[in-house]
């Protein structure tokens, strides 16, 4: 069997590329494709020193800084990919990679961490962080959303089997595409980051700081909690911003490595979390080192954090990103952290290891396989009988088809 895998962007290794790492540990034969491909070495050897197969657009000027610009261009690259020799095309999506072109006797599984964010249900909030709320390039701006919206919509259909990344994004693409799909978690590489029970006397938020994780609000709240101590780990455009708002007891360390990561999300008291993200992975990080979460209430931590009122709580919510929001729920935290163990942190987060995910995605893989082929002949797909063998392992509990209303 021939197995392609097609990405967005190869331009940094975040939440996304380690989706890609653990599809192609799964399936290391599986020839990589993407519209663009510049990778550090070292991010590089994450994805088992594979390189992509790229579209015109690696050529084009400053592709490698400003690849954003060339979306319009996008979906036309991406349909120039030649899938034609492949039996199997797994796309690993939150932009354009769904959009590739397949045959009535391939099989096309998409793995989506969003649809095109920016052009659906976020495209008011960006175009307002990107200042282009009126004038000729606000309207030019939306014109090409629309066309991207409508392209989206179309190449939906292109794509036998829909994974989401979490029930929200399940959510998220039948608003979107009308269609059904089957929640496969992210993998979290849980061994890296391991139980840590004693605590010391200090919160923690670790992010880049670009406008939506709001890293500034967070800052903002601790300033105005004098007797409780913050530690900011993560650098980006907002971080001006931050030290504007940070006082005495609000640390700002900049881009720190693994190791001091490590050191700080294994004893802080809590880890501070104010993104709606589609899944979240730094939460779960911190939960496998025993340390608790005070998140925002909306998105994909819903379901990697257990809040208070659970049997085993792993931390708490909060309704609003506001700084007077956050307060209320580290007061809420510091009264109830008693129902709180750092082994149920622990074990909240191993339901999303990495060995986890590869079983999780290679039965779900196999069982459509098998389902395929005795309808469309698909013998070379298999390379085996078509009838279905006894020993296939079940697709897991949280694989599970999304229901909707």
């Amino acid at each position: 069997m021939k197995i392609a895998i097609v990405h967005d962007w190869l331009v940094t290794y975040a939440g996304a590329e380690r989706v890609l790492a653990g599809l192609l540990e799964t399936w290391p034969e599986a020839d990589l494709f993407a519209v663009i491909d510049f990778l550090s070495d070292k991010d590089r050897a994450s994805l088992g020193g594979k390189r992509a197969t790229t579209t015109f657009i690696q050529q084009l000027p400053k592709a490698k800084t400003h690849y954003q610009k060339y979306l319009p261009l996008m979906p036309l690259a991406i349909e120039q990919l030649d899938m034609s020799a492949y039996d199997l095309v797994i796309s690993s999506s939150h932009a354009v990679a769904k959009g590739v072109l397949t045959g009535p006797n391939q099989l096309h599984i998409s793995y989506v961490h969003s649809p095109i964010r920016y052009a659906w249900d976020l495209q008011h909030q960006y175009l307002h962080e990107a200042s282009l709320d009126r004038g000729l390039k606000a309207k030019l701006a939306r014109m090409l959303l629309h066309y991207i919206r409508m392209w989206d919509q179309r190449t939906a259909s292109g794509v036998d089997e829909f994974i989401a990344n979490s029930h929200f994004i399940g959510r998220r693409i039948n608003k979107s595409y009308r269609r059904e799909s089957t929640v496969i978690y992210p993998p979290v590489d849980t061994r890296a980051f391991t139980l840590h029970a004693e605590k010391e006397d200090f919160y923690l938020t670790a992010s880049r700081m670009v406008p939506y994780k709001r890293i500034p609000m967070i800052v903002e709240a601790f300033a105005r909690m004098p007797d409780k101590k913050l530690i900011v780990i993560g650098t980006g455009p907002e971080l001006d911003k931050a030290k504007d708002l940070a006082a005495p007891n609000v640390t700002l360390m900049g881009y720190q490595n693994f190791d001091v990561l490590l050191h700080h999300m294994q004893r802080a008291r809590a880890f501070v979390f104010a993104a709606e993200e589609d899944f979240g992975i730094a939460p779960i990080e911190a939960q496998a080192c025993g340390t608790p979460v005070i998140a925002y209430g909306r998105g994909g931590v819903l379901e990697t954090v257990r809040g208070i009122d659970h049997p085993e709580p792993t931390g708490v919510f909060y309704a609003e990103q506001t700084p007077e929001s956050l307060i209320a729920a580290v007061t809420v935290f510091e009264s109830e952290a008693h129902h709180i163990s750092p082994e149920a942190c622990r074990a909240s987060a191993e339901r999303f290891s990495s060995e986890r995910f590869k079983q999780e995605i290679k039965a779900f893989v196999d069982m459509r396989v098998i389902e395929l082929s005795p309808y469309q002949g698909q013998d070379r797909l298999l390379n085996r009988p078509t009838t279905a063998p006894t020993n296939v392992t079940p697709v897991y509990p949280a694989a599970v088809p999304m229901k909707h209303a």
